[in-house]
């Protein structure tokens, strides 16, 4: 079997002496992990996205028929709440991040994932509600 390449290989990170013999401690580097929460978020804050543009599609096609209020209503519903969901786990991600790389512990990165996630997330929400009130002044016009 083919010995690893070169950037599979294990890579001491420091090495302590122990007192008294001549052997010594060697401690791996670890390399950091991606928050799997900062890509939820980001996966849901577009999830929101995509839903408040459906509030905006169905609302204003359906308007004229009486219709669009409904459905947008429920869409709007579906973003929010995926909104709200994207918001939340981008909090705890960067939290996560924030308190991660100390002596002994995984060290995470995707602040920006994470942050990324809360604006998407609280963009979807805006987009939907402003979208529901859009459709509704539309059909209560018609």
């Amino acid at each position: 079997m083919p010995p690893p390449p070169p950037s599979g290989r294990w890579r001491p990170e420091r090495v302590d002496a122990l007192p008294g013999t001549e052997f010594g401690l060697v401690q791996l580097r670890v390399e950091p992990i991606t928050s799997g929460l900062a890509i939820g978020s980001l996966i849901a804050g577009i999830g929101s996205i995509l839903a408040s543009l459906l509030v905006l599609c169905f609302g204003v096609a359906g308007s004229s028929g009486g219709w669009g209020g409904w459905v947008s209503g429920a869409f709007t519903l579906l973003s929010v709440l995926v909104g709200g969901g994207a918001i939340a786990l981008g909090v705890v991600a960067r939290r996560q991040v924030r308190t991660s790389g100390q002596t002994g512990q995984v060290r995470f990165t995707g602040a920006g994932l994470g942050m990324s996630g809360i604006v998407c997330g609280a963009s979807g929400a805006g987009i939907a509600l402003l979208s529901l009130a859009l459709t509704l002044l539309l059909q209560l016009s018609a």
